[in-house]
């Protein structure tokens, strides 16, 4: 079994671990882009067309899925990849977890990048999932570039902003952007709540990996033998994973097991 997964950057490694969770035997093929990240502020066209590129690149080593682990590729991109991939290679793209967050009724905060935050996009999850829940939009600036560099402090300054943003009765936030969840311990702990208040944290990455394996028939074996492989493509080139992702526990699951590239 091959799961691929595509982002700009350091995005993809939470979708990734909990892939490598979910069924240690199965290969990994990460495609990304560093020669053309970051990706949020470009054009809606430009964003299509470079994840298009991964996911071609990352298509050529013939994975059983495709995860589209970028909340912006997957509202500009998804569509399009899946036309051009699907039926024969499944696609499965990134929401943020707005629905299981405001489940419980709130007050819920959604963090998220400034171009997300307050978008058709994210306003139309909101109307139809949390309608009369009270929900708070945070924007993040910097916080994703911040995780990109691995800049602890840059990442602090950012999470410390948002934090202060967020407003003390929220009971569930939600990470509405990929590489806030290779920070969460240090979101949980920068936000304020009032007291006796268990602060719940959403993410995409658990919920994206089981629905991968649910596309493609495969049941998850968390104690199976650790024996999955890891391929990297930088902007289509194979490489060796970026020492930046190794700063996170999640980058570093991935090595840990993984014998030598794949291309079967």
């Amino acid at each position: 079994m091959k799961i691929a997964l595509l982002d700009s950057g350091t995005g993809l490694l939470a979708a990734a671990a909990a892939v490598r969770r979910l069924r240690p035997d199965a290969d990994l093929v990460l495609s990304n882009d560093p020669d053309g990240m970051p990706w949020g502020p470009r054009t809606p066209e430009d964003i299509t067309g470079h994840a298009l590129a991964c996911a071609r690149a990352a298509a050529a080593l013939r994975p059983d899925a495709l995860i589209v682990a970028c909340n912006t590729a997957s509202v500009h991109a998804l569509e399009a990849i899946r036309a051009e991939l699907e039926p024969g290679l499944p696609v499965v793209g990134t929401v943020p977890a707005i629905k299981p967050a405001a489940a419980a009724g709130g007050p819920v905060a959604i963090w998220a990048t400034p171009a997300t935050t307050g978008s058709p996009y994210q306003r139309g999850l909101i109307r139809e999932f949390a309608t009369g829940v009270d929900v708070t939009e945070v924007p993040c600036p910097g916080l994703a570039e911040a995780v990109e560099r691995a800049d602890a402090e840059a990442i602090g300054l950012a999470v410390q902003a948002a934090a202060a943003l967020t407003p003390h009765h929220v009971r569930d936030v939600v990470l509405g952007c990929t590489h806030y969840e290779l920070v969460a311990d240090r979101i949980r702990a920068a936000i304020r709540v009032a007291d006796g208040v268990e602060l719940r944290l959403h993410g995409s990455a658990d919920a994206v990996a089981a629905q991968a394996l649910r596309r493609i028939g495969a049941v998850p074996a968390p104690g199976a033998e650790p024996t999955g492989r890891l391929t990297v493509l930088h902007t289509g080139r194979e490489a060796q994973l970026d020492p930046v992702m190794l700063a996170y526990p999640e980058g570093r699951s991935l090595v840990a097991t993984s014998p030598s590239p794949a291309h079967s």
